[in-house]
């Protein structure tokens, strides 16, 4: 089991059929544990492996997407940062997608991440070609 960071085959399929608009859907992300397996097989969202704790429902918090931009030959979408207040949780990984439909990207936080009553959050990097969490080359 493992958590490999990727934009999901079911995202890029939806994409290339004109089903996933990141500027019109909504979004959620879901924390996973050290024992999660989420990968690009990824289809949907899963409570398998999915975080429990104080200041934490199961589905995750939504995520706003702050931009969709492009440069030169990549392509890329920004998201804010996303954070759960006066938390405790364990995490190694999240999962963004579209609520009641795909899994869209996994990430690896390479490190399990951790609160105590306290604010757990996620920073995306940059929004630009070489920092984006998706980004299409």
């Amino acid at each position: 089991m493992a958590i490999v960071q990727t934009l999901t085959t079911t995202a890029k399929l939806n994409l290339l059929q004109g089903a996933l608009n990141f500027n019109a859907a909504s979004f959620k992300i879901a924390l996973y544990a050290e024992g999660a397996s989420l990968d690009g097989s990824t289809a949907a969202y899963t409570t398998t492996g999915e975080v429990t704790g104080t200041g934490y429902t199961a589905g995750g918090n939504s995520v706003t997407v702050s931009s969709v931009s492009s440069s030169g030959s990549v392509a890329w979408v920004d998201f804010a940062n996303v954070s759960w207040a006066s938390s405790t949780i364990t995490a190694r990984g999240a999962l963004i997608y579209v609520p009641g439909g795909i899994a869209v990207a996994v990430l690896d936080f390479g490190a399990t991440k951790t609160s105590s009553n306290s604010t757990f959050q996620i920073q995306f990097p940059a929004g630009d070609a070489k920092n984006a969490i998706i980004r299409i080359e």
